[in-house]
């Protein structure tokens, strides 16, 4: 396990990161490439979305494109802040302090989930999607944003060592283990030779 893949540790690194989070994140993670992943879900402008480990709310202010019902969970309280600093506490959208392993929400409580650069930093990837799946209706998708496994030793020690890391076989698993189905991935760059990202699409079953 990662040195970041442990709550209380992300929470002190968030608490500094998020100062410069919003000019850091476009060289790893842009508006095109989040674009692209959002392309890829078929929001409908009456959809509940929930954000996942929404940060800063860069990804939310993609949401906010298609759906005026945008709901955000973050456990750093650092984070949030600024995302209130753009939207309000409860304007545009609803925002929770949050755990993404328990997630505070009601079964079938969402049309959509999207979650971008957070389940790296999940101790317990597998439980958290289960939340996934519990939260969102039967049938509908989610979309999980995170960094893809590197191809060269070197990277893959120092990676392990930082937080989760994964490439496509290990998303199958671990969303086949939280029980979805229809999984699908697309790899996506900022540029040649900049950090990969794994877009992983997948559906929760109907109701049996």
């Amino acid at each position: 396990m990662g040195v970041l893949e442990n709550k209380a540790r992300a929470r002190l690194f968030y608490k500094y990161l998020s100062k410069v989070y919003d000019q850091v994140n476009p060289f790893i993670w842009n508006e095109e490439m989040r674009d692209e992943a959002l392309e890829m879900l078929d929001i409908q402008q009456d959809d509940r979305v929930l954000d996942v480990g929404c940060g800063t709310g860069f990804g939310t202010e993609g949401l906010l494109r298609y759906t005026d019902d945008v709901h955000g969970l973050d456990q750093s309280i650092h984070q949030m802040q600024k995302a209130w600093e753009k939207f309000g506490k409860n304007d545009e959208v609803r925002f929770y302090r949050g755990d993404a392993e328990r997630l505070p929400f009601a079964d079938d409580s969402f049309d959509v989930i999207w979650s971008s650069g957070s389940i790296e930093y999940w101790p317990n990837p597998v439980d958290a999607l289960e939340e996934f799946r519990r939260v969102v209706k039967p049938g509908n998708k989610v979309l999980v944003v995170g960094p893809d496994y590197p191809k060269t030793g070197v990277f893959q020690k120092l990676a392990d060592a930082i937080m989760l890391f994964y490439d496509e076989e290990e998303a199958d698993r671990m969303f086949e283990d939280a029980g979805f189905v229809d999984i699908e991935h697309h790899i996506l760059q900022r540029q040649p030779g900049s950090p990969r990202a794994i877009v992983t699409i997948a559906r929760a079953p109907e109701d049996e």
